[in-house]
């Protein structure tokens, strides 16, 4: 009985690993400012949401993407919002890239990334700027889009792993 409860426990686990990634990921704000690189920051929550909308939905449900965007806002110190519209800006240009799909390349889904992000970040400098009147950091936001689409295919392939683990799991 014991081992039916670890087994069920390490299943469960792995099902919301990555919604347990996207939280870390909005709490810690990885941008690297404490080990004095100035010029590299990447949004693994991009990252992540882009992924795991758009290769198996299950794993990230889009309440508790809306609720990460706004833990993210609170921790960034955005208007209330603003990563939650975001995010879920990602999910539907993932759902709709997921439609049009026959047979998902690597390819196709990078520059379909580098398409969801240089728009998401646009949107989110057009609404800071214009219309809450914040000082906006362009070179900070490119910078950003251009290590978040450099280092995806890094994190294509940690989730590809994780995602057959969670499969491997889901079918014992």
């Amino acid at each position: 009985m014991s081992s039916l409860n670890k087994y069920n426990l390490t299943k469960s686990l792995l099902f919301y690993l990555p919604v347990f990634f996207l939280f870390l990921s909005v709490l810690n704000e990885i941008d690297f400012n404490y080990l004095e690189v100035k010029y590299f920051s990447l949004n693994i929550a991009h990252i992540l949401i882009f992924y795991w909308t758009l290769k198996n939905p299950r794993y990230l449900n889009y309440g508790s993407i809306f609720l990460a965007g706004l833990v993210n806002d609170v921790v960034v110190g955005l208007p209330v919002g603003i990563s939650s519209f975001c995010y879920l800006l990602i999910c539907a240009v993932t759902a709709y890239l997921r439609n049009i799909t026959i047979t998902p390349k690597f390819i196709n889904d990078w520059i379909s990334l580098l398409f969801t992000i240089s728009l998401v970040n646009s949107i989110q400098i057009i609404t800071l700027d214009f219309i809450f009147s914040i000082e906006v950091n362009y070179l900070r936001y490119l910078i950003n889009s251009g290590f978040t689409f450099i280092f995806y295919p890094i994190f294509l392939f940690l989730f590809n792993i994780l995602e057959k683990k969670i499969t491997i799991q889901k079918n014992d």
